[in-house]
């Protein structure tokens, strides 16, 4: 070796990196790159068509990150972060077929771009809302952790996300119970079309972790050795256990917010510095000055790059385009949960109870049910606002739980119903079955993004490739008094609006116990209503000590009857029966249906007992406009209008909030004079 060759290798061996490393890492760069323009070449041509958002400038990211992660560590991103995925691994082909909604797409074509999931990455899930992956990626860090399993999760989004209520929740949650889970933000300096001096006072975004009780890093994300060392120490301490990280990766977005146009907001100098900053063509040229890489070397990882991108595009331009067959798949585990018209599926009631039994309440049977799912399967787990002992849950649900199965498993959480339905469903990706309690069914409005958006729609979006098994509980407070507006709504027509949820609303003890151990192992999200009325004032039954489920989906004939059935479920059934009875003292027989289950909705065994009355009412606590009732008795009207002798009818309670003073309350939802007086009114229609 001569003195220049010495001379040379000694300036590469103080480059702060390896520079095989380093070789790598622009190798990431290159393959982005070519994406990136394939993308803006097929669409400009028309030679295909998808929503695409640029992110031309910050490829230096999950490239450094590739090199220090690999496909059992976990990732979240946003819609913004195809870098994210192709560094992170996912299959080209099926990531073009899946943009493109072809058949062979990832996703089976059913997520299209901004919905990306390939859990054989580690690249579980793709939000295209504004910061709400945070907390799902908090769910899949507990995960991890709850396992012992080492993987370290990292969620990407932009500095757009900082002033989103999910990230803060998410954060706070992540510092409190100390997840290994890296809060990535990919800094482009403008959140989507506004610049970050228009949105936000804050000197920095990383200052903010400090708050929440761990470590900030602000570090230049385009300059891959300078970013390479510094999440190189933040990856390994991560993986240690020793908490999460924000990073603040600082770097500047060269295109629009979607589309494929230069960056309208960057003046021409400031985008004339951008593009002398831009990490691909930098490192590049870097590569080169320092003769770590040859121009042939180079060219022929650009040329790799270039194939491999070409043979990705061919491939997805050659797949079937998913049709309006596929429409149906993937809503549920089991396609006939779906409500169609002129399809009402039978399923098999539950089987007689057998064994030993024990008298319990309601609340007892709820805790009796969580507590023989945490000895049944590690992966159930309860997560809730002061679920631990004490006091066992506000309404003492979970009472004991704790005690008996530890701080692992029955997790007391912030005040922060986002960070809780989030961490739930991150961890139901992975194969968790978390069992997380909202203490009124009003918080719902602050969940509804993760319950919606998220939890519901995650099958349908990934083609099945990752599922939601978790069970949220939910207390329902109306009917007792003195709750006021904000704390006594009924609101299952919220999420029944919402395809991939499933929701049983049990009336009784049994039922309770029955159906809340069926919801924690079925394969889909499914939301347990409690009526707090009955949580405390159902009558006690016999409920079995070992396993006992009730089938999601069947309904009960509570009291026989001939002349009207009356339909209804929760703590409603019980204003029901009591009005059959004094219906009955006039000669008239009413049959009373319950529910049990609102989706699947057992409408064969509804109908069946319209067939024999040939009259119906539908009856809930819930705003009558608009509620489960009016959908209930217009399909008992399409289907048996010939036979019937009225029109089948619903009743609610009014539209209004609902009010503080007990007497109001009483008048506001049915009760048992008031179903008493409108079955009369139904009686004489048409007689």
């Amino acid at each position: 070796m001569n003195g220049d060759d010495m001379l040379d290798e000694l300036e590469r061996t103080n480059l702060g990196i390896d520079p095989a490393v380093l070789l790598d890492i622009y190798r990431q760069m290159s393959r982005i790159h070519e994406v990136d323009k394939a993308i803006r070449s097929g669409l400009s041509a028309g030679r295909f068509q998808f929503t695409y958002w640029p992110m031309t400038g910050q490829e230096a990211i999950p490239a450094t990150l590739a090199t220090l992660t690999d496909a059992s560590d976990y990732m979240v991103t946003i819609y913004r972060g195809i870098h994210d995925q192709v560094a992170k691994g996912v299959p080209l082909k099926g990531l073009f077929a899946e943009a493109m909604s072809r058949k062979d797409g990832l996703n089976k074509g059913k997520g299209g771009s901004p919905h990306i999931s390939d859990p054989t990455s580690g690249s579980m899930l793709t939000t295209a809302i504004v910061g709400a992956g945070a907390p799902i990626a908090n769910g899949l860090a507990l995960a991890a952790k709850m396992r012992g399993e080492g993987r370290v999760t990292i969620v990407n989004f932009g500095d757009g996300a900082t002033s989103i209520g999910a990230v803060h929740e998410a954060m706070n949650l992540a510092g409190a119970w100390k997840l290994p889970i890296i809060f990535m933000c990919q800094n482009n300096q403008i959140g989507e079309y506004t610049k970050i001096p228009d949105y936000t006072a804050s000197p920095d975004f990383a200052g903010r972790a400090a708050g929440y009780g761990f470590r900030g890093v602000k570090v230049d994300a385009n300059d891959p050795i300078a970013f390479h060392a510094a999440m190189k120490e933040i990856v390994e301490d991560v993986r240690a256990g020793k908490g999460p990280v924000f990073v603040e990766a600082v770097t500047l977005r060269l295109g629009t917010h979607a589309g494929f146009a230069p960056n309208e907001l960057l003046t021409k100098d400031e985008l004339a510095a951008g593009r002398a900053n831009w990490p691909v063509p930098k490192t590049r040229a870097f590569l080169l000055e320092t003769k770590i890489a040859t121009e042939e070397e180079l060219a022929a990882i650009d040329g790799a790059a270039a194939a491999e991108v070409a043979e990705a595009v061919a491939f997805a331009t050659a797949s079937e385009p998913i049709t309006e067959e596929d429409m149906f798949n993937d809503v549920y585990d089991d396609p006939s949960v779906i409500p169609m018209r002129g399809v009402y599926s039978f399923r098999e009631e539950e089987a007689p109870v057998t064994g030993e039994t024990k008298l319990m309440a309601m609340y007892e049977a709820i805790i009796s049910a969580q507590d023989l799912a945490l000895e049944a399967d590690p992966g159930v787990f309860l997560l809730g606002e002061d679920i631990g002992d004490p006091p066992g849950g506000v309404f003492k649900t979970t009472a004991g739980l704790q005690t008996k199965w530890g701080k692992e498993r029955v997790r007391p959480t912030p005040i922060a119903e986002q960070a809780i339905i989030g961490a739930a469903t991150g961890a139901a990706l992975v194969g968790m079955r978390p069992v997380a309690e909202l203490m009124f069914a009003d918080f719902i409005g602050v969940t509804m993004d993760q319950i919606a958006n998220h939890a519901a729609k995650q099958r349908y979006m990934s083609g099945s490739a990752t599922n939601v098994p978790m069970t949220m509980r939910i207390l329902v407070a109306g009917g007792l008094g003195g709750f006021g507006a904000q704390h006594s709504q009924s609101l299952e027509a919220w999420l029944l609006h919402v395809p991939g949820l499933k929701i049983a609303y049990p009336s009784t003890t049994l039922d309770a116990r029955g159906l809340l151990a069926s919801c924690i192992f079925d394969e889909d999200p499914c939301v347990h209503f409690e009526s707090m009325a009955m949580v405390f004032g159902a009558p006690k039954q016999e409920v079995p000590i070992g396993d006992y489920r009730i089938p999601l989906g069947v309904a009960k004939v509570r009291r026989e009857g001939t002349d009207i059935t009356i339909i209804s479920f929760g703590w409603q059934v019980n204003q029901c029966l009591a009005a059959a009875e004094e219906l009955a003292k006039d000669g008239v027989s009413a049959e009373v249906i319950d529910l049990r289950s609102l989706m699947p909705l057992d409408y064969h065994r509804v109908l069946d007992s319209v067939r024999k009355t040939r009259r119906a009412l539908v009856v809930h606590a819930a705003t009558e406009f608009c509620g489960l009732g009016s959908e209930i008795a217009a399909t008992i009207n399409e289907e048996l209008f010939p036979i019937l002798k009225a029109p089948a009818s619903r009743f609610g309670a009014y539209y209004t909030p609902i009010s503080f003073s007990a007497a109001i309350e009483a008048k506001q939802m049915p009760n048992t004079g008031s179903i008493v007086a409108r079955v009369r009114e139904v009686l004489k229609d048409r007689g």
